[in-house]
């Protein structure tokens, strides 16, 4: 089965397409807006494709640092004791530029700028910008999309 998504930064939606129809998820993109340069806090625009997914045996609620889960559940009191962490949580889809120059290569490289699609507190609203650059979702949304997608899956950002 074919599957690709569409993220609108304009809209903060996610779609997945598939031969079913498509199905719409709300997102949190970058409170900084669009914008592929290295530093910038934005997130970045065109084709790209989904390089890993990671996390697979991982519950609802982990944590993630670095790709790697901490072996901690997101809770209320976990926030209290660490309210500096950008919480990357239950799931990670890392996407991969694919146009040279625009998202990929130099200063404006998609996967090395680690930009993801990954899970969030529930406490964060959706529909809203206020990430550092990556593609926020509902850890409940998250699952459902991992679930649909590989490595390879294509993905188009669009204002």
């Amino acid at each position: 089965m074919s599957v690709w998504l569409q993220v609108s930064l304009t809209q903060q939606r996610l779609d997945v397409h598939t031969e079913q129809g498509v199905r719409h998820y709300p997102v949190s993109t970058a409170l900084a807006g669009a914008g592929e340069t290295e530093g910038s806090g934005c997130t970045p625009r065109g084709q790209h494709y989904i390089r890993a997914c990671i996390g697979a045996d991982q519950p609802e609620g982990a944590v993630f640092v670095g790709r790697r889960p901490t072996g901690e559940i997101y809770t209320p009191a976990l926030a209290a004791r660490y309210p500096e962490r950008d919480w990357i949580l239950t799931r990670i889809l890392w996407l991969c530029g694919r146009e040279p120059g625009i998202n990929r290569g130099g200063r404006v490289d998609t996967q090395r700028r680690y930009i993801y699609i990954h899970g969030t507190p529930d406490t964060e609203p959706m529909g809203v910008p206020l990430s550092h650059g990556c593609i926020r979702m509902r850890n409940s949304d998250l699952l459902e999309l991992f679930e649909q997608v590989s490595p390879g899956t294509d993905i188009l950002i669009e204002e």
